[in-house]
């Protein structure tokens, strides 16, 4: 008998072949069709644009993406330095924390120069200061950046929510609330709450998790200290959810499409507009590259404008 290499393979044996080389699985007639595994990015990335979708996520290897974004690094910045505040024991969940929180998860990348980036980081502090204000230390999200999932005929979700509240519900009972932090300089409302598929699938996927209702969601613009919110039903829920199926059913046509031979560019076009000069693959994709491109840093120039002078 020969003895077993440190892999777990015979001594001599040959070498397992690539993924790409393996045989395919044969399928049995009356499978189930194998589920479409999806975050809510991964389903907008198809929504927005195909072709950024398939850069994204079919081609490997993948193109290279333009330069890091300091809207990101921002975003980022914000919504680590909450979830540390929330980590953090009631009794230290206080305003004069922020700084250090904010300076401890700072994200550098993206900015024009040192300037801008202290500018970014001031009112960074200023909106963490202000939104803390409003929060009772006391309260225990049931959940901060918390993974839900959820299985559907189609789909295999899953998606990292800002924060689950619990409060009472129109009959007392405790029901769900999905939070979700915005950073970006335009005021939302409530149709951004209403149409949002990513809110709607992570209170779906919420509901089930926990066993409990979860109908409202809300956008917490921290700029402006506004919150956005809609109440959801469970058809307006299922409606959405719908949306999201057709999308997956959508994107594995496509891919299916691409394994039998068919050109990548028709199996996934190109949705040319204002986003180009914004995405990642704008240099790769042929569309984009004759679309001017926004500077790393232009979304963050655009925070310190007057709401009435952007475009």
């Amino acid at each position: 008998m020969r003895r077993p290499s440190p892999t777990g393979r015979p001594a001599g044996g040959r070498p397992p072949r690539p993924r790409a080389e393996q045989a395919e699985q044969l399928g049995f007639e009356g499978m189930p069709e194998r589920l479409f595994v999806c975050t809510p990015s991964k389903l907008g990335a198809y929504a927005d644009c195909p072709r950024r979708y398939r850069y994204a996520y079919v081609d490997r290897p993948a193109p290279p993406k333009g330069p890091p974004w300091a809207h990101n690094s921002l975003g980022a910045s914000v919504h680590t330095a909450l979830k540390n505040w929330y980590a953090s024991a009631p009794d230290r969940r206080r305003p004069e924390v922020l700084g250090t929180l904010l300076k401890g998860t700072w994200v550098r990348e993206g900015y024009r120069d040192d300037e801008q980036e202290r500018d970014a980081f001031r009112r960074a502090l200023a909106w963490l200061e202000s939104y803390v204000a409003g929060l009772d230390p006391a309260d225990e999200p049931v959940g901060v950046e918390r993974v839900v999932a959820v299985k559907t005929a189609v789909l295999a979700f899953n998606g990292r929510t800002d924060r689950i509240d619990s409060r009472p519900g129109p009959d007392g009972r405790p029901e769900l609330v999905i939070v979700d932090y915005k950073t970006g300089r335009t005021g939302l409302d409530a149709d951004d709450a209403r149409g949002s598929q990513a809110l709607a699938l992570y209170a779906y996927a919420a509901e089930r998790v926990f066993r409990k209702p979860c109908r409202r969601v809300e956008l917490h613009h921290l700029p402006t200290g506004t919150v956005a919110a809609h109440e959801h039903t469970p058809e307006s829920l299922h409606r959405q959810l719908s949306r999201a199926e057709d999308t997956a059913r959508d994107i594995m046509a496509a891919e299916r499409a691409v394994a039998d031979g068919a050109d990548p560019d028709a199996a996934f076009p190109t949705e040319p507009g204002p986003r180009c000069g914004w995405c990642d693959y704008r240099r790769t994709c042929p569309t984009g590259a004759q679309t001017p491109g926004k500077e790393p840093w232009s979304a963050v120039d655009r925070l310190a404008e007057p709401v009435g002078d952007a475009d």
